[in-house]
């Protein structure tokens, strides 16, 4: 149950405060932190909630990250259906404190986008179904082999959660424009559920991808990197 706990606390954060960034302060008017301050702020999440929790649960906060650590054999089959569905939830009890707050600004009409992940005409860009089914295959990855490397036993302790975090920083540099990055498919899950028009029908692509390339990524590390 602390394990549970944690991930969906880890969960909650990252969805409340990477995509809290991007729905209140992304555009602001003159002041806004934009594609640079929504990234860090993803990036943030991560890092401060895997020294916050990360000695409990392994800090996944997200189900990619879980099955890519099985792929890798770095954690149990028997514990994946219990993370997944702790992120899941902490993701949409964190979506439902994002519409509480957004709900309350004066003149609010309706969501928009909510931080949604998309292609096509729910691009950012307008990058294609195929744009995005590679750029999200190959940034889960990658942030899946920078999780398994750095947490590798003879890599430099206490710098994991660094690395992760500023890992994850650099993948919504590069994809925001693509899919306003999704790598998580419970933080995607989330936001298309409350955003609804035509984004819960391209949520199979944020499942998709970002557990394909994370499978691949265990596999890597496994047959490559994870030798004495």
């Amino acid at each position: 149950m602390k394990k549970l706990l944690a991930e969906f606390f880890g969960t909650f954060w990252l969805v409340f405060g990477g995509c809290g960034s991007a729905i209140f302060a992304a555009g602001y008017p003159e002041l806004g932190i934009g594609f640079v301050g929504v990234s860090l702020a993803f990036g943030l999440t991560v890092l401060t909630m895997a020294y916050a929790v990360g000695h409990v649960s392994g800090a996944h906060f997200n189900p990619a990250v879980s099955i890519g650590l099985w792929a890798g054999g770095k954690f149990p089959a028997k514990e994946l259906l219990g993370y997944i569905i702790a992120q899941l939830i902490g993701a949409f009890v964190a979506a439902g404190a994002l519409y509480l707050i957004i709900s309350g600004k004066d003149g609010f009409t309706d969501i928009g986008g909510f931080a949604a992940n998309g292609y096509g005409a729910l691009s950012p860009g307008g990058y294609s179904m195929t744009s995005a089914l590679v750029a999200e295959f190959l940034l889960t990855m990658f942030f899946l082999l920078i999780i398994l490397g750095s947490t590798y036993p003879k890599a430099p302790k206490g710098f994991a959660g660094i690395a992760i975090g500023l890992g994850l920083t650099l993948i919504h540099l590069i994809s925001i424009p693509i899919t306003n990055t999704s790598v998580n498919p419970a933080r995607s899950t989330s936001q298309a559920i409350f955003a609804g028009g035509d984004y819960p029908a391209q949520l199979w692509l944020f499942w998709l991808a970002p557990i394909a390339g994370a499978i691949v990524a265990g596999f890597i590390h496994k047959a490559f990197f994870n030798k004495d």
